[in-house]
């Protein structure tokens, strides 16, 4: 049964590294984190049709300028890193959506209404971020899409001979590519252990926070969700920047030739 709770007189606060089943759909488990990700991928689209219609109207609204504001400056970054437009622009829509998933999932994961409410003894939604499943997964899609535009600009064999060289022609060389493979798992569980411990260790501050003041929560905990608030969209910012800067990594510098991974005298 749901039911409506005290956040800050509920007991010793419940701490758990994986997000509750709450029920399942065929079969299929349905988690707490799983709601509110859902929920956050449902304002995301409701914010960008309401865009869209503001600019088709030609709004001189605060959030269409601040939206706009905001595109402009993650494309001028984007653009500055990667050091191509044409790429830019291509890997921008999936860094913008990264960065927007996240930051609007960490900010509803804050909302005190939310936390209060629980399903069958589970708290009725978690942030997406706070499950490790989550932040694996995306960031998995971001190193498979740097490696999709190593390829691309690379070649698929120019691309191999980042990892793969000969030990006996050239053993730094083969000794270079053996760490960069281990660099890309390393990547990989990185950029989803820093999301979920920070997101997570955030929900669980709160949380201790909250029992510990008990009835003076209302007091004690503004300043820390202000803290939790600015965290969010750093490390939302954070996940877009590491993965443009992978994809950038990728791809070949000035004066090498594609699929062949060599480099012009000057480059050199």
């Amino acid at each position: 049964m749901m039911q409506l709770t005290t956040f800050a007189a509920s007991g010793p606060p419940e701490v758990s590294i994986g997000p509750e089943k709450l029920f399942e759909i065929g079969g299929f488990p349905v988690t707490n984190a799983h709601i509110l990700g859902l929920v956050g991928g449902a304002v995301i689209l409701l914010l960008a049709f309401s865009l869209v219609r503001a600019v088709k109207r030609g709004s001189n609204s605060r959030f269409t300028h601040g939206a706009m504001a905001l595109f402009e400056s993650l494309y001028d970054t984007t653009v500055e890193v990667v050091g191509d437009k044409k790429v830019a622009r291509k890997i921008l829509p999936l860094g913008i959506t990264l960065f927007l998933f996240f930051l609007v999932n960490n900010w509803l994961a804050l909302l005190p209404f939310l936390n209060s409410i629980t399903y069958n003894g589970h708290s009725l939604v978690r942030g997406a971020a706070a499950d490790m499943n989550t932040t694996f997964a995306l960031a998995l899609i971001s190193i498979v899409t740097a490696q999709v535009w190593a390829i691309k600009k690379r070649g698929f064999f120019g691309n191999a001979k980042r990892y793969i060289g000969n030990p006996f022609k050239d053993p730094l060389h083969a000794f270079e590519g053996f760490l960069e493979i281990i660099a890309e798992f390393s990547r990989t569980l990185a950029l989803s252990l820093r999301m979920f411990g920070n997101v997570f260790g955030g929900e669980v501050l709160l949380g201790v926070i909250a029992y510990l003041a008990s009835y003076a929560a209302p007091i004690a905990l503004p300043l820390f969700y202000m803290l939790e608030l600015f965290v969010g969209a750093v490390q939302a910012y954070v996940f877009y920047m590491l993965t443009i800067a992978f994809v950038s990594l990728g791809l070949p510098e000035e004066g090498e030739e594609h699929g062949h991974g060599k480099t012009s005298p000057e480059h050199s």
